[in-house]
């Protein structure tokens, strides 16, 4: 028999088979039946939204690294607040009892001992008091730095990137010639060009050696806000084009550019004590600075190498402290990164 000619198969099955197929639709509409009724489907929350901000302070007080280093940044601040405060003794001024321990040959840095628990420097003056007053030099030098050079970048990248043309040119082929040299070397060049040294060439110095990154960095968020679509209707409306770039392009870019300032912070630091160190800084001792004590304690750092370990591990400990708080930044506000 052939396939056209084969008879149905349900049929071939009996009138029982057709009955128990039928059952089972009827019990399937009945269930259906009773099932609770959706009056409203695809409906929308009306719960606010969270900024980007919020979302991503929810996350960095989760984060235990973004923590560990809030609380270092904010120890280190209040120090430098209340240094005069906090430093038990005169940080410019000898004390006469370590004074008149120190021998030249023998004895030139007094050890600790009861109400200086890091003794002296070779002056006798207190260890401990110009550490905790050193930081308020380290944090003015880094702050300032780091705001001049901001303000620096943030010019230089929005005229590159909101006019764009011959002024991106020249902007970025100047920012490449900088960005070519290394930071230091960059750094020690200008402090080397001021007649006398003093805490504003170093501040100066780093402010220059970091504005092209935060050039290059604002011009490139910028450049891709250019083609976004709130910018393409705002000029489809008729904005003119400096609303555009001042309350579309540049609010929007600034989220890296504030990123990479507490990065930039921590390398100032470090670049502070380093030019210090080498004597480009502010050479007067009465103000202590850490870099300025390491400069001093590498005549003894063979036989006192604790005049050097202290004021290095301050250093260190910030620095620290602030790339920890850059890095969780970049990760809570970069969508690529976010975890």
């Amino acid at each position: 028999m052939s396939p056209m000619t084969q008879p149905d198969d349900s049929r071939s099955r009996g009138p029982h088979f057709g009955g128990r197929r039928k059952a089972k639709i009827d019990d399937l509409a009945a269930s259906t039946a009773t099932a609770p009724v959706v009056d409203e489907a695809g409906t929308v929350d009306d719960s606010p939204g969270v900024s980007l901000i919020a979302s991503a302070w929810r996350r960095l007080r989760r984060d235990r690294v973004f923590l560990a280093g809030a609380v270092i940044t904010i120890l280190f601040l209040l120090v430098a607040a209340f240094a005069n405060v906090l430093a038990p003794h005169d940080p410019t001024r000898p004390i006469q009892h370590l004074l008149d321990q120190i021998r030249p040959q023998s004895n030139p840095v007094p050890g600790p001992e009861p109400g200086y628990p890091l003794g002296s420097d070779t002056r006798g003056r207190d260890l401990l008091s110009r550490l905790i007053v050193g930081s308020q030099q380290t944090l003015l030098v880094g702050v300032f730095s780091t705001i001049f050079s901001l303000i620096g970048g943030l010019t230089l990248g929005t005229l590159a990137g909101a006019l764009g043309g011959w002024v991106d040119s020249l902007v970025m082929r100047a920012v490449d010639v900088m960005l070519s040299i290394p930071s230091l070397l960059l750094a020690v060049s200008i402090a080397a060009l001021a007649a006398r040294p003093s805490q504003w060439t170093v501040i100066i110095a780093i402010a220059v050696t970091y504005l092209p990154v935060f050039a290059r960095l604002l011009r490139g968020s910028m450049l891709a806000q250019r083609s976004s679509d709130h910018v393409l209707a705002a000029r489809a409306l008729g904005v003119k084009p400096a609303a555009i770039v001042f309350r579309h392009m540049l609010p929007n870019s600034l989220g890296p550019v504030i990123v990479q300032a507490t990065l930039v912070l921590a390398t100032a630091v470090i670049d502070a004590a380093a030019l210090s160190f080498l004597g480009l800084g502010n050479p007067d001792d009465r103000k202590p600075e850490w870099g300025q004590m390491l400069g001093e304690a590498q005549k003894f750092i063979g036989s006192y190498p604790h005049l050097a370990f202290y004021p290095a591990a301050c250093i260190i400990v910030v620095a620290f402290g602030f790339t920890l708080m850059g890095e969780s930044l970049r990760e809570a506000l970069d969508p690529k990164t976010r975890r």
